[in-house]
């Protein structure tokens, strides 16, 4: 009993260690990457080729920035270029359709990243997520505009703490609390994980989420992840997804699937909330993106299932999780 108890114990330690190790490898130099574009003002280019969508959607173009901040770094730093952009006058409908466009559109260096080492193709996320935002976004558009809906100013509840240091020892100092952070949580979910399996509890939670699970064509083996990448995040969520893929418990299918539908809906309590605080309303941010996002994920992985093995590896997934 003791012996299996310290295997269980070594066993642990090393799959916290693995998934932590392969996120960090992923992590840590896109960080040191998007840290020299910001530099560089490189993201000042990127919002000017977002200037004609941002008119699609019904907002000024200056929001541009906005979300090529939030794109390339999250949505703490979009959030802050909203909050400095004081001279733009938005309404609530405008505020929703820009929150919902940042929820879907996010991180993308990393998260992208994290996709393309579970097994998904990075245009194919990077088509995903943009394309979903602004398809989102133009729907909101039309919804709120056809009723008529939101058209008060809109007046944001928070504003972020901005610091006034911009050192890089003070940014590298908060990149490691983040990487700290990450392994931190990472460590709980792997014991939360193991725990559910114990106790039959993921059985539980694989039967009450089926009728959803077999909506969306994802096998039962994708529950207690997908939910940990719904609420917590896809950086959470992908790296757990990374590990089961080596060790093979999941298809590619499912991993297509899942890593979709995390791409787009994750995150659900904090982001949301986040975006709720600049005066978005929950009607698109929250209600109206998880039912986009269940219907897109739903047609995404009917559509894979017809699709020839050749065509899925060519523009979907890998065709060897070694070959990322």
């Amino acid at each position: 009993m003791l012996n299996s108890l310290k295997l269980s114990f070594k066993q642990t330690i090393k799959e916290i260690l693995v998934i932590s190790f392969d996120l960090f490898k992923i992590m840590i130099p896109i960080i040191i990457i998007v840290k020299i574009i910001e530099e560089l003002d490189g993201i000042k280019y990127i919002a000017w080729g977002l200037e004609p969508f941002m008119q699609f959607v019904g907002l000024p173009t200056s929001m541009g920035l906005v979300w090529a901040t939030t794109m390339l770094t999250n949505i703490y730093g979009g959030m802050i270029i909203f909050i400095s952009n004081t001279n733009e006058p938005l309404t609530v409908a405008q505020v929703t359709i820009l929150g919902s466009m940042m929820l879907l559109a996010h991180g993308l260096p990393i998260e992208v990243r994290i996709a393309q080492k579970a097994g998904v193709r990075v245009l194919f996320t990077l088509v995903l997520r943009i394309g979903s935002a602004l398809l989102l976004g133009f729907l909101l558009l039309k919804l709120y505009s056809a009723g008529d809906f939101l058209t008060d100013n809109n007046n944001a509840l928070w504003k972020p703490i901005i610091t006034q240091d911009t050192s890089l020892l003070s940014w590298g100092i908060s990149q490691l609390k983040t990487l700290t952070q990450v392994f931190v949580v990472i460590a709980a979910l792997v014991v939360f994980l193991k725990l559910l399996k114990l106790s039959g509890i993921e059985k539980l939670l694989a039967f009450i989420l089926k009728p959803l699970l077999k909506i969306l064509g994802l096998s039962n083996k994708t529950s207690s992840i997908t939910i940990i990448g719904i609420t917590l995040g896809l950086t959470y969520g992908g790296g757990l997804l990374i590990n089961e893929a080596k060790k093979g418990n999941i298809s590619q299918l499912d991993i297509l699937g899942s890593l979709s539908l995390l791409a787009i809906c994750h995150s659900l309590i904090e982001d949301t909330l986040l975006i709720m605080l600049l005066g978005a309303d929950l009607s698109g941010i929250l209600y109206l993106r998880v039912i986009f996002s269940l219907i897109l994920i739903a047609i995404i992985v009917r559509i894979a299932k017809k699709t020839h093995q050749d065509l899925l590896a060519k523009y979907f997934v890998y065709p060897s999780l070694r070959k990322p």
